[in-house]
């Protein structure tokens, strides 16, 4: 079974806004302690990876649509 590019940005768009929920949850009295910087940097990861999988999907939908 194919699983959709699509559907794998918006799986990591979903992990990305949770981490970043989680971060702001953890931030106690400061933003610079590991809990957060941690699931920041795991958030803004996610988020790459989401736009790079976006990216190279419409690259190849254009790429396709060209040579017709």
């Amino acid at each position: 079974m194919k699983v959709s590019p699509i559907f794998l940005a918006s799986m990591y768009m979903l992990m990305g806004l949770a981490f970043v929920y989680l971060g702001l949850q953890s931030a106690d009295e400061t933003i610079w302690n590991a809990g957060t910087i941690i699931f920041t940097v795991v958030a803004t990861f996610d988020f790459i990876v989401a736009f790079r999988i976006l990216g190279a999907y419409f690259r190849h939908k254009n790429n396709t649509n060209n040579k017709e």
